[in-house]
């Protein structure tokens, strides 16, 4: 297409959208947006091929919007999700503070927000910076099949994601935790200790989160050659208290129960050890139990956990969202993207102490 035919289409005199001028120059809405935003993070010659264009379509961006972006010191938004009651999780407030103090260094603030669901978040955040509230946004919880990704990036609005799609990783920045290798350290873990029966107390199938923590317990039993023995210790149940301790009372009530059971969550974790107590069976003595995410219910409980470096994850993301939005790189890449997988650490207590004592030496 060519410039004078994409003027005509667009109506020329200002009308002209950056959809237009990205189709135009044959980039994305997201280097458009950098040349008018962070022009240091293009390429010259697409900057200026994108600048051509702007010019010969008549491209007007909103000048209230960048002059508020460009005089505040700055602001990223992020969605607070709504308070689980019958969880013990503390995830995302971790994960907040993380950000907010990696944030304060360089004089950039968390602004919060509500929505009601992710369309509701999605229109909300492009409403936020069209209007020069933010300066980017921070994605929380992705899904498998999450859409806001690709709607913030045709949208032009910079964002850094904690979490990971199934497809199009690269066109994104994103950090995330190796979930399937937390389960499989809380597996080895529990082999080592001489467990052969391994329960898993999941969530339903469906869920990126609990469906990777699944695969890392399938895949560690079956590197063990446990998983025969185990087959039938996979159990299932929404993610809250009373859950995790149906889902241990039925595991107890098997005729060959399992002497040990990993967790996808904390949650899960201490609904098993109501249960346990409730049998009069004594946790890391009578059978072990391993959590997912080290809230501090389970170092109060001494619960073994498999903790997320949330605190890594909250640094990598502010700093990305801020080379993103404006931070001096001459050497930066326009079309480069921040995909990071950081391994967790399993944290061993007494729920999950070694069925035998070692050897004097």
């Amino acid at each position: 297409m060519s410039l004078n035919s994409e003027r005509g289409r667009s109506g020329g005199g200002g009308s002209a959208t950056i959809t237009d001028v990205a189709a135009a120059a044959g980039v994305s809405r997201q280097t458009v947006s950098n040349v008018l935003n962070a022009p240091h993070r293009v390429r010259a010659t697409t900057r200026e091929r994108v600048e051509r264009v702007i010019a010969e379509l008549g491209y007007h961006p909103n000048r209230m919007a960048r002059s508020l972006r460009a005089s505040m010191p700055g602001m990223v938004g992020c969605r607070i999700l709504p308070v689980n009651a019958g969880t013990v999780a503390s995830i995302q407030d971790r994960f907040l503070h993380a950000l907010a103090e990696s944030g304060q260094r360089s004089d950039c603030h968390v602004l919060l927000f509500t929505a009601s669901d992710a369309l509701s978040e999605t229109e909300r955040s492009i409403a936020l910076w069209r209007a020069g509230a933010v300066r980017g946004v921070v994605l929380y919880d992705i899904a498998r099949d999450d859409a806001r990704p690709r709607e913030l990036t045709a949208a032009g609005v910079p964002f850094v994601a904690f979490g990971r799609t199934a497809r199009d990783v690269g066109s994104y920045s994103w950090a995330d935790i190796d979930n399937e290798a937390g389960t499989a350290a809380a597996v080895d873990h529990l082999v080592a200790a001489g467990h052969r029966r391994i329960g898993f107390l999941g969530w339903p199938e469906g869920t990126r989160l609990g469906d990777a923590r699944a695969r890392g317990w399938l895949g560690a039993m079956d590197r063990h050659g446990t998983l025969a023995g185990s087959h039938r210790l996979d159990v299932r149940g929404p993610d809250n208290m009373s859950s995790g301790t149906q889902l241990m009372t039925e595991l107890l009530n098997r005729p060959d129960p399992p002497t040990a059971v990993v967790a996808a969550t904390d949650t899960l974790a201490v609904g098993a050890l109501h249960a346990l107590q409730h049998r009069g069976r004594r946790p890391g003595e009578d059978l072990a139990v391993v959590g997912f995410d080290d809230t501090p219910a389970a170092a109060a409980l001494g619960l073994s956990s498999v903790r997320q470096p949330i605190e890594d994850v909250g640094r990598l993301i502010m700093a990305e969202l801020l080379r993103l939005t404006g931070a001096p790189d001459p050497d930066a890449d326009g079309g480069s993207h921040m995909n990071r997988l950081l391994a967790p650490e399993l944290v061993v207590r007494a729920s999950s102490a070694p069925r035998t004592a070692p050897a004097p030496r």
